[in-house]
C-alpha cells in the first residue's frame, strides 16, 4: 500500500471500519443474547463488560468528532454547518442511549433474573434505532465532506491529538485487535499502517492472543478458555 502525502485528500476510510466494527459486535451481541443456551457465568459478565467497552470507545470517538473534526470541518466547509450542527444533535441522543446500555449491563453482569437479558436486549435496539441511521449518514455525507475539504495531514494531526495521543500502548493494542476482526487485506493495511513500524509489530503480536482469549470467552460458548 503506497504511504499517503500530506497534502493529499484525506482518506476516510478508516471511519468506516470503525464503524463496521460496532455494528459487528452489536450484532454478535445480540445473537449471544438470543440464542440458547444464553450466556451465564463468566461468559455473562465479558458480554457486559464488552459493551461497557464499546459504549466508553463510542463515547470517546463521538467527542474526538465534537472537538475536533466537526470544528475543522466547519472552518473548511463553512456551507455545511446544518450537516454539522445534526451531526452533533444526533450524538447528543446516542449519548442517552449509551447511558441506558451501561446500566442494563450493569445489571445483567450481576446475574439474576432473565429480565435483566430482556432489558439489556431492549436498550441495545434503542441505541441502534438512533446509532445506525448516524453511521451511515456520516458515511454517506460527511466522510464525502471531509474528503473534499480536508487534507491527509489535516485528518492524522485530528487522530492524533484526539485519539493516539490520548491511548496507553495497550488501549492502542486492544482497540487494534477489535477493529482488525474479521476485516479483508485492504482494510487490515488501512489499520496497522496508523503505527510505525516497531510499535506495529509489537501490537500485533503482543496482544492477538489477549484478543483472541476474550473474544472466544464473549462469542463461542463451547470453545476453550
Amino acid at each position: 500500500m503506497a504511504k499517503h502525502q500530506a497534502d493529499e485528500p484525506a482518506d476516510t476510510r478508516m471511519m468506516g471500519i470503525i464503524h463496521d466494527a460496532l455494528r459487528r459486535d452489536l450484532a454478535r451481541t445480540r445473537t449471544a443474547l438470543t440464542e440458547q443456551p444464553y450466556p451465564d457465568g463468566d461468559r455473562r459478565v465479558a458480554l457486559a463488560d464488552h459493551l461497557r467497552w464499546m459504549m466508553r470507545y463510542l463515547h470517546d470517538h463521538h467527542r474526538s468528532e465534537d472537538r475536533g473534526l466537526w470544528p475543522l470541518l466547519r472552518k473548511k466547509a463553512p456551507n455545511a454547518a446544518e450537516l454539522l450542527d445534526t451531526m452533533e444533535q444526533d450524538h447528543a441522543g446516542i449519548s442517552d442511549a449509551m447511558t441506558a446500555v451501561v446500566s442494563a449491563a450493569h445489571k445483567y453482569a450481576e446475574g439474576g433474573p432473565d429480565e435483566t437479558r430482556a432489558d439489556l436486549l431492549a436498550s441495545l435496539t434503542a441505541l441502534e434505532d438512533v446509532l445506525l441511521p448516524h453511521l451511515q449518514r456520516e458515511e454517506q455525507q460527511t466522510m464525502p465532506l471531509a474528503a473534499s475539504r480536508l487534507t491527509m495531514g489535516e485528518w492524522r494531526a485530528w487522530e492524533q491529538e484526539f485519539h493516539i495521543k490520548q491511548r496507553s500502548f495497550t488501549e492502542l493494542g486492544d482497540e487494534g485487535h477489535w477493529l482488525l476482526d474479521g476485516l479483508d487485506t485492504t482494510r487490515y493495511q488501512i489499520v496497522v499502517r496508523q503505527v510505525p513500524t516497531v510499535p506495529r509489530f509489537i501490537l500485533l503480536h503482543g496482544f492477538a492472543r489477549r484478543y483472541q482469549r476474550r473474544a472466544a470467552l464473549r462469542w463461542q460458548p463451547n470453545s476453550p478458555h
